[in-house]
């Protein structure tokens, strides 16, 4: 019974994301808001909203350990899964905004998270903190999508405009009444699943960090494979990239932001947490500048990689939460010849591509 309410609960999160953002966008369409704003904000921040819906009811009901690990894990999820899985179906073309700004931003963020943590919890204050952010950016997006060339602004329009385009919701009170379904749909299902979570982790015998890093994170990042898998395909190379960057950030600053003011108490964050999995947060959003680097763009190797090492951290919190035997050799293995080999191939190709840059 634990799995079929786990799965009612994504499939109620999922489905409400969708009611949620299509509501909202054409609604926001209506008001005169144009496409590529609502592709920057409703749409991008719309994806996010089971990781939201799901860690403030764990903060709200005392599951502090999932709230933390769904954010932390869905970022990892995020960049080392989805780009991943994007790069394999097709190398990705990465926006020179997406370096210069969107990535330093998600690094930022997350440096943040960590600094603000590192008296081991997140309090009201720092909560509101990250939402002043959150805003912030928001309003920072929104001006300056006003110079956002033809092009970008046509690709934004070409997507809200395809979720937009049936007419039965063409009405105000229909676009409200979706808004209104999809939270609804969303708070339900948020409660299924962290109750199955729990279960889950009771019944495997591991810790309930595991499964917010783990299963909750990758079943609330569903909307973010959706949107960035189809978005490849059709070739929008903008939003299937800038839907993972920007998704990481919502996380951090929104949804942190109002788990920690919802909570009855500051959230606790695990020293497991602090120690491992919030640097591996931030070294995989540091990854991103030198494989973007090498070329602007994300090969099919690189993407390869990436899914690579979400396997091999998976496999890690796995053998971590069982004290298994074999943890010892395999942490061995990672840190002395995977890692350095990594680092050293990486760094090598992105001289390489800046040598030949300059000569050129």
């Amino acid at each position: 019974m634990n799995l079929v309410w786990f799965v009612i609960g994504l499939i109620l999160l999922v489905v409400g994301a969708q009611f949620l953002v299509r509501g909202a966008s054409k609604l926001a369409l209506s008001f005169g808001i144009s496409p590529l704003v609502a592709g920057l904000t409703i749409v991008a921040f719309g994806t996010s909203a089971p990781e939201l819906a799901v860690s403030v009811q764990s903060a709200y009901a005392g599951q502090v350990d999932i709230a933390l690990g769904n954010v932390v894990g869905s970022n990892i999820f995020n960049v080392l899964f989805i780009l991943g899985l994007c790069a394999l179906i097709a190398p990705l073309i990465v926006a020179a905004q997406i370096i210069r700004q969107e990535v330093p931003i998600m690094i930022g963020a997350s440096l943040l998270l960590l600094a603000l943590s590192l008296d081991g919890s997140l309090n009201r204050v720092n909560g509101a903190l990250l939402l002043g952010l959150i805003g912030i950016y928001t309003v920072f997006l929104v001006r300056q999508s006003r110079k956002e060339t033809q092009a970008t602004q046509d690709e934004y329009a070409h997507e809200v405009g395809r979720a937009s385009a049936a007419q039965w919701d063409r009405h105000w009170l229909v676009q409200l009444l979706l808004i209104v379904g999809g939270l609804v749909l969303l708070v339900l299902g948020a409660r299924w699943l962290v109750e199955a979570a729990v279960a889950f982790a009771r019944d495997l015998g591991v810790s309930e960090m595991v499964i917010g890093l783990t299963i909750v994170a990758a079943g609330t990042s569903l909307p973010e494979v959706a949107t960035s898998v189809v978005a490849t395909f059709r070739g929008d190379r903008d939003i299937a990239v800038g839907n993972v960057i920007g998704s990481s950030t919502f996380n951090i600053l929104a949804v942190l932001g109002v788990s920690s003011l919802v909570a009855p108490q500051p959230l606790a964050v695990a020293p497991a947490l602090l120690s491992f999995d919030l640097p591996v947060m931030i070294a995989v959003a540091g990854a991103c500048l030198p494989i973007f680097f090498t070329g602007n763009r994300i090969a099919r190797w690189e993407g390869g990689l990436f899914l690579a090492y979400y396997t091999a951290y998976t496999a890690f919190l796995v053998l971590a939460s069982k004290q298994h035997d074999a943890l010892p050799a395999y942490s061995t293995v990672m840190l002395e010849f995977v890692l350095p080999l990594t680092v050293i191939t990486v760094l090598v190709i992105a001289w390489r591509e800046r040598r030949n840059h300059a000569s050129s």
